[in-house]
């Protein structure tokens, strides 16, 4: 079982930065697929950005170069930084976790997930 804890979300002016956390625990957090997703109301869950097991990390194109995933290993953390964050970027983010080395897109393939932490960007 592995148990996921984000924080980190708030209100923010376009243009600014959050940081996410997601605090794991449960299993053997270097080996597992952690990803963002963010969910929209009225619209589907969206991957954001998602880091292997040997650290190889993806982002949606809306993201890229904007936000950053990261994790810690000691601290069984993995972090999000998000920045030039505009409207339409705001929606709850999910972290989620798979225990493969790989990473999927899809969020139906993973079994763990956080209680999600709210982002809302106002213009």
């Amino acid at each position: 079982q592995v148990e996921l804890v984000e924080s980190g979300g708030g209100s923010v002016q376009a243009g600014g930065s959050l940081r996410l956390s997601c605090a794991a625990s449960g299993y053997a957090f270097s080996s597992l697929c952690m990803a963002w997703f963010r969910q929209a109301p009225g619209k589907e869950r969206e991957g954001v950005a998602v880091m292997a097991s040997d650290g190889t990390t993806t982002y949606a194109v809306s993201v890229k170069g904007r936000f950053t995933i990261s994790k810690d290993n000691a601290e069984n953390t993995l972090y999000l930084q998000m920045s030039s964050l505009k409207p339409e970027d705001t929606a709850m983010y999910y972290c989620a976790a798979g225990k493969w080395g790989y990473c999927y897109w899809q969020a139906y393939r993973y079994n763990y997930w956080g209680q999600g932490t709210q982002v809302t960007v106002s213009s």
